[in-house]
């Protein structure tokens, strides 16, 4: 059976101090909370991972990167690698974040290298996609989805799909108020696990955790969370806030 996973993704926010009032609001909020078959994933920024992962040691909270380089080591300014991550317990990583895309030009062939470079050197990839506004509107969504999924990751065996998490995001559904129906978001997982059972087979499609990842709230997270193919959420903004992002885990 595969998991549920609520992975909240920190962006450029909370430094050190406010990263630790947040992780033990977040404690406070799910402490008596029975998870069933769920992960939870806090994503601060590099430079609070020491300190996110010395306070969640003894919790159900995981901590993954943002972002990492695919070249093993080298003249990469401002970058950090897989051994850089792991040296200090990270084991999985966001790859490929419309963030990314947009403001910092990672292409789909980039992205293959980065997934490869977190696969092979055994950590998980949390690996984002999804279509902009222009394409929802000029019904090419379906075809940008597939494109981005091919050129990231059908260079990939099928056993290499064990390290791999889905997060969808209408990009045109991030920060900006507007979320997909649930409807518009099943539809999407359902083309997505197709997808990936016409390339590798039904048991990877089964397997495979597709998230929704765009502007989840506790007043629609139990909705969306209903859906079928819909087997969890990477969360922006509410995940910043205790009250919201536990909410959020609990309609999981």
């Amino acid at each position: 059976m595969r998991k549920k996973i609520v992975a909240g993704n920190w962006k450029m926010n909370i430094n050190v101090n406010e990263t630790r009032t947040l992780i033990a609001g977040i404690h406070q909020e799910i402490e008596a909370f029975q998870l069933q078959n769920t992960r939870v994933v806090i994503s601060p920024s590099h430079i609070n991972l020491s300190t996110a992962l010395a306070l969640t040691k003894e919790s159900i909270m995981e901590v993954a990167a943002q972002n990492m380089h695919q070249a093993k080591n080298g003249a990469f300014t401002g970058e950090v690698s897989a051994d850089m991550l792991q040296s200090i317990g990270v084991q999985s990583v966001i790859i490929g974040h419309s963030e990314r895309r947009e403001y910092f030009k990672e292409t789909d062939a980039i992205l293959a290298e980065k997934v490869s470079a977190v696969l092979e050197n055994g950590m998980e990839a949390i690996f984002c996609f999804g279509e902009l506004l222009e394409d929802r509107k000029s019904g090419n969504h379906f075809k940008v989805v597939k494109s981005q999924l091919q050129n990231g990751l059908f260079h990939l065996e099928s056993k290499d799909f064990k390290n791999i998490v889905l997060a969808y995001e209408p990009v045109w559904a991030i920060g900006t108020g507007e979320t997909a129906s649930p409807e518009q978001a099943q539809e999407m997982h359902a083309l997505i696990r197709k997808t990936l059972a016409e390339k590798y087979n039904q048991e990877v499609a089964d397997s495979v955790s597709i998230l929704y990842g765009g502007s989840v709230k506790p007043a629609n997270a139990n909705e969306i969370f209903s859906k079928e193919d819909v087997d969890g959420g990477l969360i922006g903004g509410a995940s910043l806030k205790p009250a919201d992002f536990a909410a959020i885990i609990k309609a999981i």
